[in-house]
């Protein structure tokens, strides 16, 4: 029976039918659907599709089986590798007179990403993955061992636990890596998977971090003042810190979950010093004190690099100075896992993201989280056989494998030069940081029209109202309706605190600001946090994505070509195009007790009465 799954069904969707994760009807009803499908698609991926199996189930079942499974068998089940690929790449294993493994052939002839093939062979092998960082590793014990070696063999230690060191390696197979780690670090190794590139550039920020200068820190000088402020709101995860010189004394306080809370107050004594620093790190006009400045800090501490966009502001009383913190880092959100409901993640993915060319636009104020949905978007297109070109200021996220343009006016490189030249790099998709003016605009719109995929962000409270100004920049309306395939407004509302967490019910004053009654809000199960340590007493730890998706439709196109008003749009988008308004998803996450009613009143816009929440899940899928 088994040989005879195997060979019609493959090795997992064998293993599944054997513990009971599917049935053989679904899996049938899968195979019936895969012969109608004009292009390849795996049968693990159509029963994933039709949710007869889940990710999780596959984890599970796989580290539970001690039957061994090929990598190659792996990744062509999974969906990762195509059957003509992977006879491409055993053909070039063949061919090659070192007889390299199959994974190093598949990663350097563009047939996978490293990332996506590490993380196949931690499900095959069971060993975890990490992303090496100057602040995860063992320091001390990186010093026993040569840093040729772990260069040569590619690994690191990482820490050591009840005897056993934590080990990161390239490949966890290679067994003359694995005797030279034991050789420095002892007998006791636990493997853990970790991209060769991270290895090699952790061990490159260790050893220049050792041949460097210790960071200041402290308050006896201006010079560790600073680096404490920074520091400290480093580890407070805020997102700005807003330093402000008062009458009586100078004010720091940090944006954490996009809130101003308190941190610390200075002598006003100290305002010129301190500002003169933060110009001198910036490269900004120490002399100047009458006008406003900006520039830029790369900070570098004990954990990584810091980039922070500077303004100084002249007000009555000093200069007041805002730091944005971009922390450079590595990680993206999954676009699955932003919080999109899944009805409004399922369309904005085949209409939108999947679309072969058009503008993509994601809108919202400073600080909504628009360029994390924007390099999410780019997460699941990215491919090998994909060009994608940026032009950013500044560059936030650092991603291997696309061509990212940093914006500088300072040496002319600005927005309407790059993006005169951008267009001629031969791109499959064309990321804007953001359109800010008619040029941008311009540019984004004959992209698009030359069959390009074009993504960018805007600042407009609404998803209409990305069309409206658009429209305002003097694009025609015929050009907006034919090349804007989407636009997501989004806004970041503040999570309850799991920690303190308890049941509540809207107040009558609530009920009348949210314009409904009791009986639309049926089946709601509302929360707020009490406040504890873990949410320093404020009720809220972390934040929670709420969207609004704009398909142009049929009848959308239409009401732009006939220049109707951004009321009739809504309407039209609501009635005809299963439009759900940021106001009516930031309703259904409160009604989860995601987050509270108080967080959707005070950050999302009221246009019309919400419709009733049994509806609104409906819509949603949730």
């Amino acid at each position: 029976m088994t040989t005879a799954l195997k060979e019609s069904y493959g090795t997992i969707i064998d293993l599944l039918l054997q513990t009971n994760k599917v049935n053989r009807q679904q899996v049938e009803h899968a195979v019936r659907i895969q012969a109608k499908l004009t292009s390849f698609r795996p049968l693990l991926k159509i029963l994933k599709d039709l949710k007869f199996v889940t990710d999780q189930d596959v984890k599970d079942t796989l580290s539970k089986t001690s039957a061994p499974i090929r990598i190659g068998d792996l990744l062509t089940e999974l969906g990762y590798l195509s059957p003509e690929d992977l006879e491409a790449a055993c053909r070039l294993q063949k061919e090659d007179e070192n007889r390299e493994k199959l994974g190093r052939i598949l990663v350097r002839h563009n047939f996978i990403d490293e990332q996506a093939f590490i993380e196949v062979l931690s499900i095959q092998m069971g060993y975890p993955i990490i992303e090496p960082a100057l602040n995860n590793i063992d320091k001390k014990m990186c010093s026993k061992v040569p840093r040729a070696s772990m260069i040569s063999h590619g690994f690191i230690p990482l820490r050591s636990e009840d005897g056993m060191v934590r080990v990161a390696f390239a490949d966890p197979l290679d067994q003359e890596a694995l005797q030279v780690a034991k050789r420095y670090l002892g007998a006791g190794i636990v493997p853990i998977i970790a991209q060769e590139r991270s290895i090699k550039k952790t061990l490159d920020q260790l050893s220049e971090k050792s041949a460097g200068q210790p960071l200041t820190l402290g308050t006896s000088t201006i010079v560790g003042t600073v680096n404490a402020i920074i520091l400290a709101a480093v580890k407070n995860n805020a997102s700005d810190i807003h330093i402000e010189p008062l009458q009586d004394r100078l004010q720091v306080r940090f944006r954490e979950d996009g809130v101003l809370s308190h941190f610390q107050e200075y002598p006003k004594e100290i305002i010129p010093a301190l500002s003169s620093r933060i110009k001198i790190m910036c490269q900004a006009d120490i002399a100047e004190k009458r006008r406003h400045q900006g520039g830029r800090i790369l900070f570098a501490y004990d954990e990584g690099e810091l980039d922070l966009r500077v303004s100084f502001f002249v007000t009555i009383h000093g200069e007041k100075i805002v730091l944005r913190l971009l922390n450079r880092k590595q990680e993206l959100f999954d676009l699955q896992a932003i919080g999109l409901a899944p009805r409004m993640l399922s369309r904005f993915l085949e209409d939108a993201v999947y679309q072969p060319s058009g503008v993509l636009l994601v809108t919202g104020p400073t600080g909504s989280g628009k360029t994390s949905t924007v390099y999410s978007c780019i997460h699941t297109l990215k491919n090998p056989q994909v060009s994608i070109i940026t032009a950013e200021e500044p560059v936030e996220y650092v991603i291997e494998g696309i061509a990212q343009c940093s914006i500088d006016p300072k040496i002319d490189l600005t927005f309407e030069e790059t993006l005169r030249h951008i267009v001629r790099q031969d791109p499959d998709v064309i990321v804007i940081g953001e359109i800010r003016d008619t040029y941008s605009a311009e540019v984004a719109v004959q992209a698009a029209l030359t069959g390009h995929k074009v993504l960018s962000t805007f600042h407009t409270d609404d998803s209409i109202g990305g069309l409206v100004r658009l429209l305002n920049m003097d694009i025609a309306p015929f050009l907006v309706s034919s090349t804007v395939v989407s636009v997501l407004a989004q806004r970041l509302l503040r999570r309850v605190c799991p920690t303190c967490a308890v049941d509540t019910s809207p107040t009558p004053i609530q009920l009348q600001r949210l314009r409904c009654n009791s009986v639309d809000l049926q089946g709601a199960q509302f929360k707020k946090g009490r406040g504890c340590r873990a949410c320093k007493q404020t009720g809220y730890r972390g934040r929670v994505g709420v969207f609004e998706l704009l398909v142009l439709d049929e009848q959308v196109r239409n009401a732009i070509l006939d220049k109707k008003t951004s009321y009739e749009i809504r309407a039209i988008s609501i009635n005809h195009s299963g439009l759900v308004t940021l106001f009516e998803d930031g309703l259904v996450k409160a009604a989860a007790g995601i987050t509270t009613l108080d967080e959707v009143l005070r950050c999302l816009p009221i246009f019309n009465p919400p419709r009733p929440l049994l509806e609104l899940r409906r819509l949603s899928g949730v």
